[in-house]
C-alpha cells in the first residue's frame, strides 16, 4: 500500500467516524426532546400545605403524635411522596409540606378515612399532652402549592 492510500483510508475513517457521531448525537437529541414533551405533558406533583398551633411546650409531643399516625398512614397512601414538618418557634406555629405525586391521587383520598386518622392524631396527642379534650393542635390553615 502506498502512502496516498493509507491517507485516502485514514480519511474514510474518519469521515465514517464523524459521521456515526454526528447520527447518534442527532438521534440523542430527538430522543430527549421527545421524553422532555412527555415530562412536560404529565402532571406536576403538588404539595398540600398545612397550619397548626403548637405551644413550644408541647412541641414534642406534635412531633410523636404524627410519627405515631400521619407518617405510617401517609406512607402506604397511593401518590404520596414525602412530607416536611416545620416548626416556627417564634408564632408557635407548625408548617407541613405534603407532597403527592398528582392532585388528583390526593384528592381521592376519602374524606372520612382522613376524619379517621385525624381522630387517632388528637387522641394520641390529647394522651401526650395531658389534655382531656378538643384537638391540641388545631389546623390554622390549609391550602396547596404547585412547584414552580
Amino acid at each position: 500500500m502506498t502512502a496516498q492510500s493509507n491517507k485516502k483510508s485514514l480519511f474514510l475513517l474518519v469521515t465514517s467516524l464523524l459521521f456515526g457521531v454526528m447520527f447518534l448525537f442527532i438521534n440523542f437529541q430527538a430522543v430527549h426532546a421527545a421524553s422532555m414533551k412527555t415530562i412536560k405533558k404529565s402532571a406536576p406533583c403538588i404539595v398540600e400545605q398545612i397550619r397548626l398551633s403548637v405551644p413550644s411546650k408541647n412541641r414534642r409531643a406534635w412531633l410523636m403524635a404524627e410519627e405515631k399516625t400521619w407518617k405510617p398512614w401517609l406512607a402506604q397512601k397511593d401518590g404520596f411522596l414525602d412530607r416536611q414538618l416545620l416548626w416556627d418557634r417564634h408564632k408557635e406555629e407548625a408548617t407541613l409540606l405534603i407532597r403527592w405525586s398528582t392532585r388528583e391521587r390526593w384528592k381521592s383520598i376519602p374524606k372520612s378515612e382522613i376524619g379517621e386518622v385525624q381522630e387517632l392524631f388528637e387522641n394520641v396527642a390529647r394522651d401526650l399532652t395531658g389534655q382531656d379534650s378538643g384537638n391540641p393542635f388545631p389546623i390554622t390553615y390549609e391550602g396547596e402549592l404547585l412547584p414552580q
